[in-house]
């Protein structure tokens, strides 16, 4: 008889899905050994090996991807069951499931803090990631609502705009071109560039940048956390595109300043998105509503350096908020 638990399911498709024990104990806030123990559990209990290791990487058994297939089919439907339960319950006693890409967690955890406060009984879990497995986590129906920078795109997906997102070129206080005014984006490609791993939202508008204005940096040099970033063009090693909205305490100790660029900063959006046809609950329903009407006021303002540098325009539909028209970060919303 196949005995299995609940537990052991999840820990299984997390590492099934992350091909990395480490990784998957990351995920779950669990240590390596903990899932190491269950992972054996489960083969013990099976009868079948579920994965196998070749050098230094680990892969699916044949048994390993029926299980994956299977598991992530029940997790889903535990997840949509306990929704509907919940929905019973109310805002104030539901269950509330958020996934953002790692450039939010900068402002997410204050947005979540406060919508807590008023409804103390809601039970969090929040998730941070790159654009690439936020968006898995989406498409696999593993979360109520994602906040990113850019809408998914493919995907049966509903989203909406709810604050302005400003991205600048950083730079440390002594950099030469610090006290510029109007600098051609041109006279930066000789600099090296610190850029985020493919997959990363920032990493996207970057090589996106570039490809508009028909431009290659000479040289580049990847590094896959906003805040290491930050410490090595502190260090002098480079520049970086970066979200403004990552920057503000090293703003205000005059440890980086954002260089004066022409058509920048970039104006992008943030975005709440959840999948089409998802039955979100009370709890998801309420925070929504939340960042449509009070996330831009409460996300704060840019940079006052980064205001007085020409902006980028982007297109896009007025943003919901009270201060409709003028938003909090220093531009008629709408008209960005």
């Amino acid at each position: 008889m196949l005995h299995l638990t609940f537990r052991q399911l999840q820990i299984f498709e997390a590492v099934a899905r992350r091909l990395s024990y480490s990784r998957a104990a990351e995920e779950l806030h669990l240590t390596q050994p903990a899932v190491s123990m269950q992972m054996r559990e489960l083969e013990d209990n099976v009868g079948l090996a579920m994965l196998e290791q070749i050098g230094k990487k680990i892969f699916l058994t044949q048994a390993g991807e029926e299980l994956h297939r299977r598991s992530r089919d029940i997790l889903v439907r535990i997840a949509e069951t306990r929704a509907a339960l919940e929905t019973l319950k109310g805002v104030d006693h539901g269950r509330l499931n958020i996934a953002v890409v790692s450039t939010a967690k900068y402002f997410a955890p204050k947005l979540l803090a406060l919508f807590c406060q008023r409804h103390q009984d809601v039970k969090l879990n929040l998730t941070v990631s790159n654009r690439e497995e936020v968006l898995h986590r989406l498409a696999e129906n593993q979360t109520d609502l994602v906040i990113m920078g850019q809408p998914p795109e493919g995907l049966d997906a509903e989203k909406e705009a709810f604050a302005y997102h400003p991205l600048g070129i950083i730079a440390p206080p002594e950099h030469a071109l610090a006290q510029a005014k109007q600098i051609p984006l041109h006279a930066l490609m000789k600099e090296t560039f610190l850029i985020r791993e493919p997959g990363s939202g920032t990493r996207n508008v970057f090589e996106r940048l570039l490809t508009t204005h028909r431009l290659q940096a000479s040289r580049t040099l990847q590094i896959d956390s906003n805040e290491t970033i930050k410490q090595a063009v502190m260090a002098g090693m480079g520049i970086a595109l970066l979200s403004l909205h990552t920057i503000s305490l090293e703003m205000e100790a005059q440890r980086l300043v954002v260089l004066h660029v022409e058509s920048l900063p970039i104006m992008r959006r943030w975005y709440i998105a959840h999948r089409a046809g998802k039955r979100l609950s009370p709890a998801a329903v309420a925070f929504r509503r939340f960042l449509l009407e009070e996330g831009a006021a409460l996300l704060g303002q840019v940079p006052e350096a980064a205001k007085e540098a020409p902006r980028q325009k982007a297109s896009g539909k007025r943003l919901p908020g009270k201060d409709a028209r003028r938003g909090k970060l220093g531009m008629p919303v709408g008209k960005a």
